[in-house]
C-alpha cells in the first residue's frame, strides 16, 4: 500500500509539473498542436493510402481471377460435350482430370492459383474431387460459397485455408458446369500472398513515412515557433527588468516585420514609462523635500508660539472669559498642530525610504498591557470597555517597541472613535513564527466605499462627523509603514452596523516573511454577503508573498 502511494503520489508530482510546464511554455503548446495535428493528418492519410491501393490490388485480382474461371467453366464444358455420356464415367472422370491438367498449365496475369473440379451426385453430395497438384482439398471450400455455386452463380469469396500445411489467405471463385451432363463444379483458388506482400510493403513505407512526418513537422514547428516565442520571451524578461527599476533596458529591433515592429513599440512603451517614471519621480522627490522643509522650518516659529501660548495659558484666569477661552482653543489646537508636524515628519522619513527596522527582544504581553492601561480613562469616559485576551503562548518578539507601541495606540484610538459605547476588545495570539494582534469594536463598522480609502492619508470615513478624541489623520497611514517596516500585515475586516475588527501579524524574529496569521480576522459568526452589508477586507502585504489572505487585493493606504 505504501509503494502504491509514493507511486501516485509521483504521478501526481509529474502531472503537477507537466500542467505547469503547459500552461507556461508557449512554445510546448504550439509543438504539442503541430505533433498531434499531423498525427491526425498522417493517420488519414496512410489509412486512405492503403486503403485505396488495398482495393485496387484485390479488383484487378478479382477481374482476371473471374475472366479466367470463366474461361475454365467453358473449356470444361466443351471437352465433357466432346466426350459424351455414352463414353462411360471412366472416360468422363479421365476427360475431367486432363481438363483440370490444361488448365493448370495455362499462364494468367492473376499470379499463381490451383484448379479444383469437383463431382456431385443427384442428392448434392460431393462424390469425386480431381484437383491440381497442391491445392487445396475441397473440404476446405466455404460453405456459403459452395451453396451460392449449387444455385448455379459464378461467385468469388476471400478464405483461409491450408496449401502444403501452410495457412494461406485466398481468393476462391466457383461455378457450376453447365451442359447436358451436369453434376460438375469448377473452383479457382488464387493465393494472396503477393498482394500481402506488396501491403506489407505499402504499410511499412507509409508507418516509416509518417514516423519521419512526425519528427519533422513538429521539429519545424518548433524552429517557427521559437522564431515567434524568443522576442515575446526578450520582451517579457525585458518588461520584468524595467519593473525592477532598469529604466535603460530596450529590446533589440531587427528587420522591418511584424516582430520588429513589436520591439519597436515596446521600446517607444518603455521610453514614455521611463520618462513618466522619471518625472514622477522628480515630483515626488520635490513633494518630499517640500513636506520634509516646511515640517522642520515650522518647528522653530511654532516654539516660539508656544512659548506664547503657554504664558497666556498659565495667566488665562486673569483674563476675561472671551480671551481666558481662547487661550485654553489656541493651546489645545498647538498640541494638534505639533502632533501633525510630528506625524508629517515621520511620513517624510517613510517617503524617503531610508529607514531601518531598530528591532529588540520585546515583552508583549506587558507592551500590550502598558498601552492599554494609558487608554482606560479615555475609554471610561468614552462609555467603552477594553477587553484584553493575551493567550499563554505570546511572549517575547524582536520587534520595534516605538513603533508597535503607535500602531496599538492609533488602532485602539480609532476603536474608541467609532465604537459606539461598546467593547473594544484586544486579543494576541502567537506561535513559532508569527505574532498577531486583533482590535476589534462593535460600532459603525465601514462599507466597501471606506476600504478603498482606509489607509490614505487626511481620509475621514465621514467628514461631517466631529472627531471627539483628536488626530492628524495621518495615524493609518503611518501604522501602515510600521507594520510594513517590520515585513509584517495590516488588515481589517468591517460591516456597517457590525463593526470593525484590525488584525497585525509579524514575524516573531526580524528580517523573517509573515505567510500566515494566528488570529481570525473575520470575527465568529460573521459572513459575507449577510443582511448587514457586505464584509470589506483590505490585506496589507509587504510583498506578493503567498500566505491565508482572505481576500487578495492591492494594498490600499487611507483611516478608518
Amino acid at each position: 500500500m505504501r509503494y502504491l502511494d509514493l507511486t501516485r503520489e509521483r504521478v501526481a508530482v509529474i502531472g503537477a509539473q507537466i500542467a505547469t510546464r503547459w500552461r507556461r511554455s508557449l512554445q510546448l503548446r504550439v509543438v504539442a498542436l503541430t505533433l498531434a495535428l499531423t498525427a491526425a493528418v498522417v493517420a488519414i492519410i496512410g489509412y486512405v493510402l492503403m486503403t485505396q491501393i488495398r482495393d485496387q490490388l484485390l479488383n484487378a485480382k478479382q477481374r482476371v481471377a473471374i475472366e479466367q474461371a470463366s474461361t475454365g467453366v467453358r473449356h470444361l464444358e466443351q471437352q465433357i460435350a466432346i466426350v459424351g455420356g455414352g463414353s462411360g464415367q471412366s472416360s468422363l472422370s479421365e476427360t475431367v482430370r486432363t481438363s483440370v491438367s490444361s488448365l493448370q498449365a495455362r499462364s494468367t496475369a492473376a499470379g499463381q492459383f490451383y484448379v479444383l473440379a469437383v463431382e456431385r451426385n443427384d442428392a448434392g453430395a460431393i462424390v469425386r474431387t480431381i484437383a491440381s497438384q497442391s491445392a487445396p482439398s475441397s473440404a476446405e471450400l466455404p460453405r456459403d460459397l459452395q451453396k451460392q455455386v449449387r444455385k448455379g452463380n459464378l461467385v468469388h469469396e476471400y478464405a483461409t485455408v491450408q496449401i502444403d500445411r501452410v495457412t494461406t489467405q485466398v481468393l476462391m471463385v466457383g461455378s457450376p458446369v453447365p451442359g447436358d451432363y451436369a453434376g460438375y463444379e469448377l473452383y479457382y483458388v488464387y493465393p494472396l500472398q503477393n498482394e500481402i506482400d506488396v501491403m506489407t510493403f505499402v504499410e511499412r513505407t507509409v508507418i516509416a513515412a509518417a514516423l519521419a512526418f512526425m519528427v519533422l513537422i513538429p521539429g519545424v514547428g518548433l524552429l517557427v515557433s521559437r522564431l515567434v516565442v524568443l522576442p515575446v520571451r526578450e520582451a517579457s524578461d525585458i518588461a520584468e527588468r524595467l519593473a525592477d527599476g532598469n529604466l535603460q533596458e530596450r529590446m533589440d529591433v531587427r528587420g522591418e516585420d511584424d516582430l520588429a515592429r513589436l520591439a519597436t513599440s515596446f521600446n517607444k512603451m518603455a521610453g514614455s514609462l521611463s520618462s513618466q517614471i522619471a518625472r514622477l519621480e522628480l515630483l515626488s522627490q520635490v513633494q518630499q523635500r517640500f513636506s520634509s522643509d516646511v515640517s522642520h522650518e515650522l518647528r522653530t516659529p511654532l516654539t516660539t508660539v508656544r512659548m506664547a501660548a503657554e504664558m497666556l495659558y498659565d495667566y488665562r484666569e486673569d483674563f476675561p472669559d472671551i480671551a481666558a477661552r481662547s487661550a485654553e482653543l489656541l493651546h489645545a489646537e498647538l498640541d494638534r498642530f505639533e502632533a501633525l508636524l510630528k506625524d508629517l515628519l515621520e511620513i517624510s522619513r517613510y517617503d524617503a525610504g531610508g529607514l531601518a527596522l531598530d528591532a529588540e527582544v520585546e515583552d508583549v504581553p506587558a507592551l500590550i498591557t502598558r498601552v492599554v492601561d494609558a487608554y482606560r480613562s479615555l475609554a471610561a469616559d468614552q462609555g467603552c470597555e477594553l477587553v484584553v485576551r493575551i493567550a499563554d503562548d505570546v511572549g517575547t518578539a524582536e520587534i520595534s517597541p516605538r513603533r508597535i507601541e503607535r500602531v496599538l495606540r492609533n488602532l485602539i484610538a480609532n476603536a474608541l472613535e467609532h465604537g459606539m459605547h461598546e467593547p473594544v476588545e484586544i486579543d494576541a495570539a502567537a506561535d513559532d513564527e508569527v505574532l498577531a494582534i486583533s482590535v476589534r469594536d462593535h460600532g459603525i463598522g465601514i462599507d466597501e466605499t471606506a476600504a478603498e480609502h482606509l489607509f490614505d492619508r487626511f481620509w475621514r470615513a465621514d467628514p461631517s462627523r466631529v472627531r471627539k478624541l483628536g488626530g492628524t489623520g495621518l495615524g493609518m497611514a503611518i501604522s501602515l509603514e510600521d507594520v510594513r517596516l517590520h515585513g509584517g500585515w495590516l488588515q481589517v475586516w468591517g460591516s456597517p452596523g457590525r463593526g470593525t475588527c484590525f488584525r497585525v501579524t509579524v514575524p516573531l524574529r526580524a528580517g523573517e516573511t509573515v505567510t500566515h496569521s494566528t488570529l481570525p480576522l473575520v470575527p465568529d459568526g460573521q459572513t459575507g454577503g449577510a443582511a448587514g452589508g457586505v464584509p470589506s477586507v483590505v490585506p496589507i502585504m509587504p510583498a506578493l508573498e503567498a500566505g491565508p489572505v482572505p481576500t487578495p487585493a492591492r494594498p490600499r493606504e487611507g483611516s478608518e
